[in-house]
């Protein structure tokens, strides 16, 4: 097996210098750069990470922590974080939680043992207390959705606020019979969703009719469910707000499959404009997030906390849109 002094001598440069080049030192010149890594290929030498991290304070590993890979609104996040980090020599890994804190612990030792430099959590499920804790010790931020109360740095936006503006803009519709399409499980997101669609028609004097507000989870097969099922209320919604694409693709699907004309008939509004919700039929409103900008901010968050794990924790909320389509009049 290669070692780095064998890579040195091919090279025609001393151990330091591979070493600096494995480091991603900025004032190695670029073609001796070139010379030590095309060695390195032919070598086929690895270097011993574990003990290289112990003995210097950056692995130049950092890791994001996705609750599934099945959802496309984390790609422009993860895109926005990789642009940030790959610029500076970082390397971005990914880990899949499930939603299990057991797994998220798990993937918390890999700071523990110095084998990343820090990590991004979507969807974290690690209580606030803990996570403060983890905080306090280790460059630990949180993406898009966060736990309130753990003192960390954050972006995000403002969730309330986003569903209060689709929500309004369906009253100025015309609609009076407003349905929410919403999540099962305790997000802070959904949460906060809900609570913006209640505000806004607390503020135009519409009763919020409980019947018409339906816990699903994120698939287009609950959206499905869930709009059958409104449709057999005693008043049916004119409108349906839901709080992901995902949902308003099921919604819709429900809907034709009853005979409904969405954007005709029934007025539906998704959240995230992810990829699919300019191009389904008919051509979905939604809330857009500034996804490649989060996650650009989520890496400078991250850089600061790596650089000072002592600085003040930020919170930054970021501006949505809602993207006007097919799907209401």
């Amino acid at each position: 097996m290669a070692t780095i002094k064998d890579v040195a001598k091919r090279a025609q440069v001393s151990v330091a210098t591979v070493s600096r080049v494995l480091n991603h030192d900025q004032r190695v010149k670029p073609e001796t750069k070139e010379a030590v890594e095309k060695v390195i290929d032919e070598l086929g030498y690895s270097p011993n990470l574990l003990g290289r991290n112990l003995r210097r304070s950056s692995t130049y590993n950092i890791l994001v922590l996705l609750p599934t890979i099945s959802n496309q609104f984390y790609s422009a996040i993860i895109k926005g974080i990789r642009e940030e980090m790959t610029t500076l020599g970082y390397n971005v890994m990914i880990g899949i939680t499930d939603l299990d804190v057991n797994v998220e612990m798990k993937h918390i030792q890999l700071l523990e043992n110095k084998l990343v430099d820090g990590i991004i959590f979507f969807t974290p499920q690690i209580d606030s207390v803990t996570l403060t804790k983890f905080g306090q010790m280790y460059p630990v931020i949180q993406c898009s959705e966060y736990v309130e109360g753990a003192k960390l740095s954050l972006v995000s936006i403002d969730n309330k606020q986003a569903a209060y503006d689709a929500t309004k803009y369906l009253i100025q519709l015309g609609n009076k019979h407003i349905a929410l399409v919403t999540s099962e499980k305790s997000y802070t997101s959904s949460k906060l969703r809900e609570e913006g669609f209640r505000e806004a028609l607390r503020e135009h004097q519409i009763p919020i009719n409980e019947e018409l507000i339906y816990y699903a989870d994120y698939t287009p097969h609950s959206g499905i469910e869930a709009a059958k099922a409104l449709l057999l209320k005693r008043q049916p919604p004119t409108a349906i707000f839901t709080i992901s694409d995902s949902l308003a693709i099921g919604v819709i699907q429900g809907l034709k499959a009853c005979g409904k004309k969405v954007g005709e008939d029934i007025d539906v509004i998704g959240f995230d404009n992810t990829f699919i919700s300019k191009f389904y039929e008919p051509t979905i409103t939604t809330v857009s997030q500034p996804r490649l900008e989060m996650g650009k901010q989520a890496a400078r968050l991250l850089l600061n906390k790596i650089q000072n794990i002592g600085s003040e924790n930020e919170t930054i909320f970021l501006p949505h849109e809602l993207m006007i389509r097919e799907s209401t009049k």
